[in-house]
């Protein structure tokens, strides 16, 4: 145990630390998971989410190819003139959008196609995208807690208790849709002394022909038709029983044989280095589960409050945002869930409201830094791929103090909706 708790605070030291490309040090702490026998080889591959890993390459294949349509910077253009080209008003715009747009699909998807536009405009505008990067990210999981698909822990969730769309809407999205809206001016207020560009840029992108923008029409339509369907069928995932990642990645293929474009240099554009950094911290935090050292975490949390409904509430709440800050949510909500089902079964307590606590805190939770959710890591490296560094502290710095705030308002809401 001591070990493997070792491995994984000496690589997340090293990826804190910014001086190893964080890909190298999530794979190295994944091998020395192995060659301390912590994790077999072929355990080690089981940990790896292939559904979140396929999910990813499907919609970064779809993004790519419907990229070379110009729809993106038509969409930027558009944007910018309803926004009288006000980066103001733009970063409020486009992080509601994200928000909004990852309670219908999914925080990764809405990333990877929000981010291109987001690009776009910054270069028209003449000002650095991060401020705007980092509100998307953060409004992206704020938006993604409303739903049952908005999130992974909320589908893991939903689909081991028998929670409807309509449940999420109702105990999840009531509080995140607010959250959402005030968490967006937060980012805007902060960030308002960056958001400037000179006159004469705004008179020249307000000048733009959005027209002149959109290179392919024919390719452009073929990718919003296939995109269209992928997402209907992520909506309709649980009554037609696909995955997301077969949705994704058969959308994919389809429209890599229609565009007419080589596929190896589609492939070529895929955020590898990305995918690579997610299967390291799959097999890394699955050597913490192998060894019971999140499983212990989540037990000491039910002993400490003595099976107290209020404390127990609220502790599962705080201890799934912190943990889903600095371990991916998906393994700590999966090794909660049979805990509060045990819970519930050897107590009289009423174990509602735990559900709705874990679904909160492991959503939100990961807005705390880069590593904290997928769609973190995603925007992280497409900005560092157009040379745009978001380091760990920097995002740390601006998205922890305000995760923690939305970790606040969940508990007073928990506090008044169930627990009085």
């Amino acid at each position: 145990m001591w070990i493997s708790i070792t491995i994984f605070i000496l690589t997340y030291v090293f990826i804190i630390w910014e001086k190893f490309d964080r890909a190298v040090v999530a794979l190295s702490g994944a091998a020395l998971m192995i060659l301390f026998k912590i994790l077999q080889q072929e355990d080690a591959f089981r940990e790896i989410d292939f559904n979140t890993i396929g999910l990813l390459i499907g919609m970064m294949i779809i993004v790519m190819i419907t990229k070379r349509s110009g729809i993106f910077e038509y969409l930027a253009v558009k944007l910018v003139k309803l926004a009288k080209a006000d980066p103001f008003k733009i970063i409020i715009l486009l992080s509601l959008a994200t928000g909004l747009l990852s309670a219908l699909l999914d925080n990764v998807t809405t990333i990877l196609l929000i981010l291109p536009v987001t690009l776009s405009i910054a270069e028209d505008l003449k000002i650095n995208p991060v401020p705007f990067i980092i509100a998307e990210v953060f409004a992206s999981n704020v938006g993604g807690t409303a739903t049952l698909i908005g999130d992974p822990p909320n589908i893991l969730i939903g689909s081991a208790v028998g929670f409807s769309f309509t449940d999420f809407l109702i105990n999840d999205a009531v509080i995140a849709i607010p959250m959402l809206f005030l968490t967006t001016l937060i980012f805007a207020f902060v960030y308002r002394k960056k958001l400037i560009t000179g006159e004469e840029v705004k008179k020249k992108v307000m000048a733009f022909d959005e027209k002149e923008f959109l290179k392919d029409k024919t390719l452009m339509i073929k990718s919003i038709a296939v995109l269209g369907v992928v997402i209907i069928l992520f909506l309709f995932h649980s009554v037609l029983h696909y995955e997301s990642a077969t949705v994704a990645m058969s959308g994919a293929i389809f429209l890599l044989l229609i565009s007419g474009l080589k596929p190896e240099t589609i492939l070529h554009e895929v955020e590898w280095k990305t995918i690579f950094f997610f299967a390291g911290l799959f097999m890394l935090v699955g050597g913490l589960k192998e060894t019971g050292v999140i499983k212990q975490l989540a037990e000491g949390v039910l002993d400490l409050t003595n099976q107290d409904i209020v404390l127990t509430t609220l502790a599962i709440l705080w201890v799934s945002a912190i943990a889903s800050a600095f371990i991916d949510n998906i393994p700590f909500v999966t090794t909660m869930i049979p805990l509060i089902m045990h819970l519930g079964t050897i107590s009289d307590m009423n174990i509602q409201p735990l559900w709705w606590a874990l679904s909160l805190g492991a959503c939100l939770g990961g807005n705390g830094t880069i590593i904290g959710a997928s769609a973190n890591v995603i925007a992280v490296g497409i900005a560092e791929e157009h040379g745009y560094k978001i380091t760990f502290g920097k995002f740390f710095k601006a998205a922890f103090p305000l995760m923690l705030l939305t970790i606040v308002i969940a508990s007073v809401y928990m506090f008044f909706a169930y627990l009085i």
